[in-house]
C-alpha cells in the first residue's frame, strides 16, 4: 500500500468526504468507499467539548494504515492545542479544530502546518462567522457546521448557509484559496443548497453509510454537487473532483 495522501485538491474541485462517524469508524467501511470518495472525514470527540466520545489516536492510526485516501480530521475537543499536532503527525491531510475551543487559532494553524497537515477552523451552529473571517489567510479550510456539533444523523439547518455565503464572499473578495466545508445533514436533498451557497467540500455520514450501497451514494452526491455548481447563481464553479468511478 502507498503512504498516506497529502495531495491538495484544485481550489475549484468539489470534494465529497464520507464521515466515518456514521459507520462506527469501521476500517472495512473506510476501505469500502475509498475508491470513490475524495476524502474520509474522521470526527474526534472528547466527551467534554461535545457530549459524545469517539476514537483516539490508536484507532485513528488503524484507519490511516488501512487506506491511503486523504483523512479530513475534525477535532471536536476542548484542548486542540494538545492534540492537533499529534493528529497531523499521525497522517491527517487536514486537521480542523473549533474556534470555540482555541485561544490563538492562527498560532495553532501554524503548528499544524509545520507538522505536515493543512489547518482548518470549524465554526459551530451558534457561533457567528464574521469575527473569524480575518483568520482566513492563516488556514486552508473553513468548516461551517450545518447542525450542532457533536452527533450524527441530525437534520440539516438551511439558515446556517448564510454563514457560507458570507465566508465565500469574503474569500473571493480577498482572492484566497481556502476551502469552505459544510458538515451536518448533507444528503441528496440538501447538497445542492450548500453548493449554491458557496461550499466546495461536503461531509456526508448517514447519507452514505446508511444507504443500501455507500459507493453509489457517494457517486450520486458528487453528481448532484457538480450539477448544482453549473446552475446560474451558483457561487462554485462546475469542476468536480477526480473521477473515481
Amino acid at each position: 500500500m502507498t503512504g498516506p495522501s497529502r495531495i491538495v485538491p484544485d481550489p475549484d474541485d468539489l470534494i465529497v468526504a464520507p464521515s466515518l462517524l456514521a459507520a462506527d469508524f469501521a476500517v472495512s467501511a473506510a476501505r469500502g468507499v475509498a475508491e470513490v470518495a475524495d476524502w474520509l472525514h474522521v470526527d474526534i470527540m472528547d466527551g467534554r467539548f461535545v457530549p459524545n466520545r469517539t476514537i483516539g489516536l490508536d484507532h485513528f492510526a488503524a484507519l490511516r494504515a488501512a487506506t491511503s485516501i486523504p483523512l479530513d480530521t475534525h477535532l471536536m475537543i476542548s484542548d486542540p492545542e494538545v492534540w492537533a499536532v499529534r493528529y497531523a503527525e499521525a497522517g491527517s491531510t487536514y486537521v480542523t479544530f473549533h474556534a470555540e475551543a482555541c485561544d490563538d487559532p492562527a498560532a495553532l494553524a501554524k503548528d499544524i502546518r509545520a507538522a505536515g497537515a493543512r489547518p482548518g477552523l470549524a465554526i459551530d451552529r451558534d457561533t457567528p462567522v464574521e469575527p473569524y473571517l480575518e483568520l482566513l489567510p492563516h488556514i486552508d479550510m473553513l468548516l461551517i457546521m450545518t447542525i450542532k456539533a457533536g452527533a450524527g444523523g441530525q437534520a440539516f439547518l438551511p439558515y446556517l448557509l448564510e454563514k457560507v455565503r458570507t465566508a465565500r464572499a469574503h474569500r473571493d473578495a480577498s482572492e484566497l484559496q481556502v476551502r469552505i466545508e459544510v458538515d451536518g445533514g448533507i444528503a441528496e436533498d440538501t447538497i445542492a443548497q450548500a453548493v449554491q451557497a458557496g461550499a466546495d467540500t461536503f461531509v456526508a455520514g448517514t447519507a452514505v453509510f446508511c444507504a443500501d450501497d455507500p459507493v453509489t451514494a457517494v457517486r450520486r452526491l458528487r453528481e448532484l454537487a457538480v450539477a448544482a455548481s453549473a446552475r446560474p447563481g451558483s457561487d462554485t464553479g462546475p469542476s468536480g473532483g477526480e473521477d473515481k468511478r
